[in-house]
C-alpha cells in the first residue's frame, strides 16, 4: 500500500517540518508514505476572479502531473464530505478491500483547487467548514491517516 500527499507550496517553519516527519515516521509502520510539494503560483494579494482562476489552473496542472493514473484521489475541499475518524478509517478500509492500494491526498493552494483537479478526484473530503493554514492541514491530514490505520488494526490510540 502507498499513500501520497500532494500539497501546493513548501513547508517553511521548522515546527511544521518536525511534525510532518514525526507522522511520516509513524505511518512508515503501516504504509509507504510520500509527500510531494508542487510550487505555488506567485500572485499578488489582490486578484480578479479571472486571475484567481489562472493561478488555480497553473497549480492544478502541477498537481495533476504528479498523480499516478492508477491512484485513488482524495481531495481536501471545504465542500467535501465531513467524516469522523472512524468513518475515514472505514472509507479507506473499504477501498482497500475493493483492491485499492495507491491513495493520493491533495491539498490545494490558498485559492483552492482547480475544477480539473476536483474532476479527477474520487472522493472529496472536508475536515471542517473552517479554513486552516495549508501547512497545518498537512499535519492534521497525516495525523488522521495515522489514526485511521490504528483504528483499522484495532490498536489503541488516544481518543
Amino acid at each position: 500500500m502507498k499513500i501520497t500527499v500532494i500539497a501546493v507550496g513548501k513547508l517553511k517553519e521548522k515546527y511544521w517540518k518536525q511534525a510532518m516527519a514525526e507522522y511520516e515516521k509513524r505511518l512508515g509502520a503501516y504504509t509507504k508514505i510520500e509527500v510531494v510539494e508542487v510550487p505555488d503560483e506567485k500572485a499578488p494579494e489582490t486578484m480578479s476572479d479571472k486571475e484567481i482562476e489562472q493561478v488555480k489552473q497553473k497549480e492544478g496542472q502541477r498537481i495533476l502531473a504528479k498523480i499516478k493514473p492508477q491512484s485513488t484521489v482524495i481531495t481536501l475541499e471545504i465542500q467535501g464530505k465531513m467524516l469522523s475518524s472512524e468513518a475515514l478509517a472505514q472509507e479507506i478500509q473499504q477501498r482497500m478491500t475493493r483492491g485499492t492500494s495507491d491513495f493520493t491526498f491533495v491539498i490545494g493552494g490558498s485559492n483552492g483547487l482547480h475544477q480539473d483537479v476536483m474532476q479527477r478526484s474520487d472522493y472529496a473530503l472536508s475536515f471542517s467548514k473552517m479554513t486552516f493554514p495549508h501547512q497545518m492541514m498537512r499535519v492534521i491530514l497525516l495525523e488522521q491517516v495515522y489514526r485511521a490505520f490504528k483504528i483499522m488494526r484495532g490498536e489503541a490510540y488516544h481518543k
